[in-house]
């Protein structure tokens, strides 16, 4: 695609602008390390853009603390102070689904996963955001927390032009297929193959 352009446009009838304009259904899946490090990336365009962005991290503790959530959170404040960007929701999965009504811990995770599931599809139905990061999802739809044939269906019938980035490995092949755009990860060499640890502003 030599400076943007696409090597072949399709006879759908559509316009330029529209076809600019079609919402993308994106995957970030494969071993390597930077599948959501690369969707933070793009919800900070969408933020730029003004667009309103939710970002809901499954797996993820609620305790568990990354630096992308603070520093969008620091941009969801910019934005309600002065205008600039877009409106910015986190949410992580068990007691920081923040609309929960749940009090506490929740161990039960595949409950919290198909709840956290909910949530986005009601929110998808309803056009409540722009952009919608749906970080290590591929691991309750791999472990059967929730349906993968539910989810395709609400990802390809959503109303608008909401974006969506699905993060996590082995995504589901009926998810691939979906998609718009689908990266793979793969990795050549990492230091942890040497014993070496995460180290922080590298993995968090």
């Amino acid at each position: 695609m030599p400076q943007g352009r696409p090597l072949v446009v399709p006879d759908d009838g559509l316009t330029t602008r529209a076809r600019r304009n079609t919402p993308v259904l994106a995957v970030h899946t494969g071993p390597g390390k930077g599948k959501s490090t690369a969707a933070f990336g793009m919800a900070l365009r969408a933020w730029n853009a003004g667009m309103s962005v939710a970002v809901f991290q499954f797996v993820k503790s609620a305790k568990w603390k990354v630096g992308e959530e603070t520093a969008f959170a620091a941009l969801g404040a910019l934005h309600d102070e002065t205008g600039v960007g877009g409106p910015i929701e986190w949410h992580k999965m068990g007691s920081g689904w923040s609309w929960s009504r749940k009090t506490g811990s929740d161990d039960d995770h595949a409950a919290a996963a198909a709840e956290g599931w909910a949530e986005i599809a009601c929110r998808l139905s309803e056009q409540r955001h722009d952009f919608y990061v749906l970080d290590e999802f591929t691991f309750p739809l791999k472990w059967g927390w929730v349906a993968v044939d539910e989810v395709v269906e609400v990802l390809c019938s959503r109303p608008g032009g909401q974006h969506v980035v699905i993060t996590g490995r082995d995504a589901p092949q009926q998810l691939v297929d979906a998609a718009d755009l689908v990266t793979e990860m793969t990795k050549v060499k990492h230091p942890m193959d040497v014993g070496r640890k995460g180290q922080r502003g590298i993995e968090w």
